[in-house]
C-alpha cells in the first residue's frame, strides 16, 4: 500500500508510524510540507514534492493522508478528490468555516463520500465501542439528556495558545479544533444533530496578569512544543481563541446537552453522562472508566480501562491504535464500513461553528436552514 502525506508534523508522524506498524505492507512514497518537522517518524529518505498535485500525479498512491494545519485541508482534499487516488484520510476538523463546509459538500456531491475517511478518533475508543453495544441492546432506551466536558491541563492549554491553533483563521476556533470529537460523539449517541445552540465563553486564564512569576513555574507552559507559526508566550500571544466555553445544545431528537470546556484545569478529565428513559451511562476518557446502570438501579456494566485486557496503552485513550486497526481492515476489504464518516465529521463541525457564532453574537442559533442547505447535497444517499 503506497501512502503519501500533506503535512508531516507530530500528529501526522504519529498516526503514520502506527499505520506502518499495523500494516507492514505500507510504503510511504512521498510528502508535501514546506516546513517538515517530524520527517524522522516516517523516514528521512521519503521523496519530497513541491506540490500536492505533483505528488498525487507521480506516485500512484493508494492512500493520501491530509495532516496539514486545518486551513489547508479543503484545497488539499479537493486535489485528492480530483486525482486518481482511491482513498483519502483527513485529520479533523475537516474544514474551518461554514463556507468551506458547503464547498466540500459540493465536491462530495460530485465525487462521492466513499473515498474520504476522517480522524475523529474517539468514535473508535473502547469507551464508545462498549457504549454503542449497550445502546444497541436498548439498555439506555431513548436518550433524554446529556452532560459532558473536556477539561485540559495548563501544559496543553498553553500549547494551544502558542501553536498555530491559537488563530481562528488557521484552526477554525477552539471548539472546532479540539471539541469536534466530543460533539461528534453526542451526535452519534442522540442519533441526531443539534437543532438550536447557545454558548458563552471567552478568555480568563491565558492573560498577561496570569503569567507565571518564576521560571520554575513557567516550565509547565512549554511542555508541548510547537513549530509552525508558533509564538513563545501563551499569556501574551496574538491568538484569538477562547480558553473556556459553556454550551447548551438541543437536538433534533429532543435530547439536550450541557457541555463545558476549559484549557487551564490542573486535574484533567473528559467526562460524559448520558441519561436515557431506561438507564444511564457515565464515563471518563482520562480516568478510564464507563459505568452503565439500568433504571432499576442494577448495574449493566462497570468497565475499568486502566487494568486487565482493556488497559489503555496508547494516545487518545488507546483509540489511535484502534482507529488504525479498523482503517487497515477497511482498506483490506475485511470490513464494510467505519464507525465514523466524512458526513458525520462535517455535521460535528457545523455544530462547533454554530456554538462559536452563538457565543460571539450572544444569541441562540437555530440551525434549521443550515441543515436544509447541507441536506440539499444528499450526502447520505
Amino acid at each position: 500500500m503506497k501512502v503519501v502525506t500533506a503535512g508531516i508534523g507530530l500528529r501526522a508522524g504519529h498516526v503514520l508510524s502506527i499505520l506502518k506498524e499495523t500494516a507492514p505492507e505500507t510504503e510511504i512514497v512521498g510528502f508535501y510540507d514546506p516546513q517538515p518537522t517530524h520527517l524522522d517518524m516516517i523516514g528521512t529518505e521519503v521523496p519530497r514534492f513541491s506540490s500536492v498535485e505533483k505528488m498525487l500525479a507521480e506516485t500512484g498512491a493508494d492512500l493520501f493522508f491530509v495532516g496539514s494545519p486545518n486551513r489547508f485541508h479543503l484545497d488539499q482534499i479537493r486535489a485528492g478528490l480530483q486525482s486518481d487516488v482511491p482513498h483519502i484520510f483527513t485529520e479533523k476538523p475537516v474544514v474551518v468555516s461554514l463556507e468551506e463546509t458547503f464547498a466540500l459538500a459540493e465536491l462530495l456531491a460530485e465525487h462521492g463520500t466513499d473515498r474520504l475517511m476522517v480522524g475523529l478518533v474517539l468514535r473508535y475508543s473502547q469507551h464508545m465501542v462498549d457504549l454503542r453495544a449497550a445502546m444497541g441492546q436498548g439498555v439506555l432506551g431513548k436518550i433524554a439528556s446529556l452532560e459532558a466536558n473536556e477539561h485540559i491541563g495548563p501544559y496543553h492549554g498553553a500549547f494551544f495558545m502558542r501553536d498555530w491553533r491559537r488563530k481562528v483563521e488557521h484552526s477554525g476556533g477552539f471548539m472546532l479544533e479540539k471539541c469536534c470529537h466530543d460533539l461528534d460523539l453526542y451526535n452519534m449517541i442522540t442519533a441526531s444533530r443539534p437543532r438550536r445552540v447557545a454558548s458563552f465563553g471567552g478568555r480568563r486564564s491565558f492573560l498577561p496578569e496570569n503569567a507565571p512569576a518564576s521560571n520554575a513555574e513557567a516550565g509547565i507552559f512549554h511542555v508541548k512544543k510547537s513549530v509552525w507559526d508558533a509564538t513563545d508566550d501563551p499569556f501574551r500571544s496574538d491568538g484569538d481563541i477562547i480558553d473556556y466555553q459553556t454550551a447548551i445544545l438541543e437536538y433534533e431528537s429532543g435530547a439536550s446537552l450541557a457541555f463545558h470546556t476549559n484549557l487551564n484545569v490542573p486535574d484533567e478529565h473528559r467526562r460524559f453522562c448520558v441519561i436515557g428513559t431506561q438507564g444511564m451511562a457515565e464515563g471518563d476518557f482520562v480516568r478510564g472508566y464507563l459505568n452503565i446502570t439500568r433504571r432499576d438501579g442494577t448495574q449493566y456494566a462497570n468497565h475499568d480501562y486502566t487494568s486487565g485486557d482493556k488497559t489503555v496503552q496508547s494516545a487518545h485513550y488507546g483509540a489511535d491504535h484502534m482507529m488504525i486497526a479498523d482503517i487497515v481492515a477497511y482498506l483490506r476489504g475485511e470490513s464494510a464500513e467505519l464507525p465514523v464518516s466524512i458526513v458525520d465529521a462535517l455535521e460535528a463541525g457545523v455544530a462547533a461553528l454554530a456554538l462559536d457564532q452563538a457565543r460571539v453574537d450572544g444569541q441562540v442559533v437555530d440551525l434549521t436552514e443550515t441543515w436544509a442547505r447541507f441536506d440539499s447535497y444528499r450526502l447520505r444517499g
